[in-house]
């Protein structure tokens, strides 16, 4: 490719969101907040949840000097017209998603690796791609003889192997080189998990160039059915289609997927992953939870894509697009058969009736009078506790809570459940020390938990088999951060 082309080549491909977010007027300021608040924390969310998240760090970055004009809503409207953010309504949601379109992680990813140092070559690389190519060129090979020849090779190491196990001669990679292929694998696995959301916007075109055919298709219902039916062949066998059921078929195999939640589990025990960052131990330790819900995620937009496309061909939805795209169509043809006999500034002897509406005077309306509905603001009086907030904050401080024992409690139920809150372990376990087990649980939460926004009314039994309740704030703990409660 010569160098004309190549630069066609990178002039479209300065177009495209990706080049577009990394060459931005802002792209450090917005590039962070990105990646603070859906790379690094939840990847999808809920659009008042997004706008108060984004709010919030711009606050953060005008204090720091950054000249950030617009409100969190301008910017969020800015970046979903650039093509860095996609907005999905899920179905029975009451209102619409957010999350990083697959150029925006590209360009994430990116900036990433350059904040990250890293050795340019690797054994852990260069061993991976050792054993790709020995193994594709062992089952690409058509010849018996030495198919054999290196079966029998493996299973002659194999034999020795387990002669000098039995030996007590065992041999384990180093920590160092066990702590770099760890971060290899966890930099493949993350690359993997932000692959899907390229595979699902695949999807998204298939289903609409789907939709503009059969809208387009001027034949019968039964012509429009085959094409559906043909169109969602096309889909699953399209190349994202075909890679998509190939890794969704290994993924749920019962035996792999076990396979691999073993492995993980073992590699976390292991001493050298105590090196490990918090943020590494826990990629790993929720990775397959991770691929399972990106992909499980994929799997349910592709099966959307077939039901909402028969929904769509037998709605009246369907019929009234045709319908306006016939008409459309016709007027596009009348004005190209009379493009030469009339001027483009002529005018017309045609007058086209608008809609309009009806005007009233301003005082035909009535006035609302707040007055005529007043809500009773009384309050009744409540009777003052008898310990203030400053009292019960002291007898805290004097007692010592047993946060191991809370600990525990916390990790034993993390095994029965992925998610379980406050209230749920009161109910489980009894709260020996009382309100400082509540409060134990509650200071946990605030450092290993989740805390979201709202409350809970939270029961317990105390010493003096009295049963008391009170308000705290929501706290769930989650299984993926299991590791952090390891003492």
């Amino acid at each position: 490719m010569n160098a004309v082309r190549i630069a066609a080549s990178l002039r479209l491909l300065r177009e495209q969101p990706q080049w577009q977010l990394l060459a931005a007027l802002k792209a450090a300021p917005i590039l962070a907040v990105l990646r603070a608040v859906l790379l690094e924390g939840d990847s999808v969310l809920a659009g008042s949840v997004l706008t108060e998240r984004i709010a919030r760090e711009l606050d953060a970055l005008r204090e720091s000097g950054e000249d950030l004009p617009q409100t969190a809503q301008a910017y969020v409207a800015d970046w979903l017209r650039q093509g860095w953010l996609v907005r999905r309504l899920p179905d029975g949601a009451s209102e619409e998603t957010y999350e990083l379109s697959a150029d925006a992680v590209a360009a994430l990813r990116y900036i990433g690796s350059l904040l990250v140092p890293k050795t340019s070559a690797t054994e852990s690389r260069l061993a991976t791609v050792i054993d790709q190519i020995t193994k594709l060129a062992e089952e690409t090979d058509a010849q018996p003889e030495r198919r054999i020849a290196t079966l029998q090779a493996e299973r002659d190491r194999i034999d020795r192997e387990i002669a000098a196990l039995r030996g007590g001669v065992v041999h384990t990679l180093p920590p160092d080189r066990a702590l770099e292929r760890a971060r290899e694998v966890i930099r493949l696995a993350d690359e993997l998990a932000g692959d899907f959301r390229r595979v699902r916007d695949d999807f998204d075109r298939l289903n609409r160039s789907l939709r503009q055919s059969l809208v387009e298709n001027d034949g019968s219902r039964g012509e429009v059915l085959e094409q559906l039916f043909a169109g969602i062949d096309v889909i699953g066998q399209s190349d994202a289609g075909r890679t998509f059921a190939a890794f969704w078929r290994l993924l749920t195999d019962p035996l792999q997927s076990s396979a691999l939640f073993d492995a993980l589990e073992a590699v976390i025990e292991r001493p050298f992953a105590r090196q490990l960052t918090p943020r590494e131990r826990r990629f790993l330790l929720g990775l397959t939870a991770t691929l399972m819900n990106e992909g499980g995620g994929v799997h349910d937009v592709l099966q959307h894509f077939a039901r909402s496309l028969k929904a769509f061909v037998q709605s009246r939805e369907f019929r009234e697009q045709r319908r306006l795209h016939g008409l459309l169509k016709e007027a596009t043809q009348a004005a190209l058969q009379v493009k030469e006999a009339v001027r483009a500034n002529q005018i017309l002897p045609f007058t086209m009736t608008l809609t309009s509406g009806s005007i009233r005077s301003a005082s035909q309306w009535q006035l609302y009078d707040p007055a005529e509905r007043v809500a009773d603001a009384s309050m009744d009086a409540e009777v003052p506790s008898e310990l203030s907030l400053e009292a019960v904050a002291e007898l805290v401080r004097q007692s010592e809570i047993d946060f191991r024992t809370l600990r525990a409690h916390i990790r034993d139920a993390l095994q029965r459940s992925s998610q379980v809150s406050v209230g749920d372990l009161l109910a489980e376990f009894p709260a020996e020390q009382g309100l400082g087990s509540v409060v134990g649980y509650v200071a946990l939460g605030a450092r290993h938990g989740e805390v979201t926004v709202g409350s809970e009314d939270v029961s317990w039994v105390g010493a003096d088999d009295q049963r008391r309740r009170a308000c705290v704030p929501a706290v769930y703990f989650i299984r993926e951060r299991y590791v952090e409660l390891v003492d």
